[in-house]
Parts: structure tokens; C-alpha cells; sequence
């Protein structure tokens, strides 16, 4: 009978462990997005080839990017890959989408960034904020717009489940360049003017 119980113990154990959620530690970022790029009024006069640099990642921790704090000690999400090429990367893809004419060199502007802010914090929800330091300058590097572009997203989903931290990334870079396209001063620079 005591073999038995204490069989049930090992077992019991074992399978909370096999149920315990995985680290989410150094984990490859991956493009999903479940929201639509909103342009509202594009009103640019011209379409000038837009060039973009990678993008600096200037967070104090390069690695984190999210963490789940339903239980009282916090569990990260980290990642090794770069931040600042993933944004900027994916920033160009929704420009294109957009209807927008990127180019990879010899752009009659080119967009440099800064990636400030790239996190999400899981409570009852998961809640990302994107933020990039954007500026715009034509060919001869004059300074035609800088400003902040934010990008903010919630989501509900199973507790610290690495898809969803990928969506809600996604979805505030989306909303990001939503507000962007959405700027007057922007679409002006982007013209060249």
C-alpha cells in the first residue's frame, strides 16, 4: 500500500512539472500581427523612394522583452535577436503594404530610428508598448521630421504563452506606423519637403 502511495506522489509530481510553464528566455522574435494598418487620410504629394536604416536598439535591457507577473516572482521573456533591425524591418514591410515605394539604398529619404521602448507586461492581460525615436532626413542629411512614434497593444490570452507576446509586439509596431502614416508633418517629409 505504501508503494502504491508514494508511486502516486512520484507521479502526481512529475506531471506538475511536465505542466509548468517553460522559460521564455532568449526566444526569436517572430512577425505575427493580428491588426490592420490603419492609414486614415494619406494626402502626400509625391511618392519619393523611402530608404530605411536599421534601427538602433538604445534600451538599458537589450534582452528583456516582456515578463509575466501573475505570480508574485516575475517571469521574463528575453530574446538575443536584434531589436532595432526587427522593428525597422517590419516597419518597412507595412510602409510597403501600405502602397508606399521603399528602397534599399539611395532613398530620396531615409527613416533612422531609435527603438526606446519594446515590452510587454502580462497581468490579467497582455499589454505591449512600442516606442521609436523617428527621424527623417533627405539626401543630404537635412533633418526634415523628428518626433516619437508609439505603438501600444492589449490582448487576453493563456497565461505566458509565447504566441501571444509575439502578437501583441506585432500589433503595437503596426499601430505605431499607424500613427505615423496618420501624421501630417510626416507624409510631408516623407515627400521630401
Amino acid at each position: 500500500m505504501r508503494a502504491r502511495v508514494l508511486l502516486l506522489v512520484i507521479a502526481a509530481a512529475f506531471g506538475l512539472q511536465a505542466h509548468a510553464a517553460t522559460p521564455l528566455v532568449n526566444v526569436p522574435l517572430k512577425w505575427r500581427p493580428t491588426s490592420e494598418l490603419r492609414l486614415g487620410a494619406m494626402e502626400m504629394s509625391s511618392q519619393a523612394p523611402i530608404q530605411f536604416d536599421v534601427f538602433r536598439d538604445v534600451r538599458a535591457d537589450k534582452q528583456k522583452i516582456g515578463e509575466n507577473r501573475e505570480d508574485p516572482t516575475p517571469k521574463p521573456v528575453t530574446t538575443t535577436d536584434d531589436v532595432g533591425a526587427f522593428v525597422s524591418t517590419n516597419m518597412r514591410g507595412l510602409f510597403d503594404n501600405a502602397g508606399l515605394k521603399t528602397v534599399d539604398s539611395n532613398g530620396a529619404v531615409t527613416i533612422k530610428g531609435e527603438v526606446t521602448q519594446f515590452f510587454v507586461r502580462e497581468t490579467s492581460l497582455y499589454r505591449s508598448e512600442v516606442t521609436v525615436h523617428v527621424t527623417v532626413v533627405d539626401r543630404n542629411g537635412k533633418v526634415l521630421y523628428g518626433g516619437t512614434a508609439t505603438g501600444e497593444a492589449k490582448r487576453f490570452g493563456r497565461s505566458y504563452e509565447l504566441e501571444d507576446y509575439y502578437e501583441v509586439l506585432s500589433d503595437a509596431i503596426v499601430n505605431a506606423v499607424s500613427s505615423m502614416l496618420q501624421s501630417e508633418q510626416f507624409q510631408k517629409a516623407l515627400s521630401g519637403s
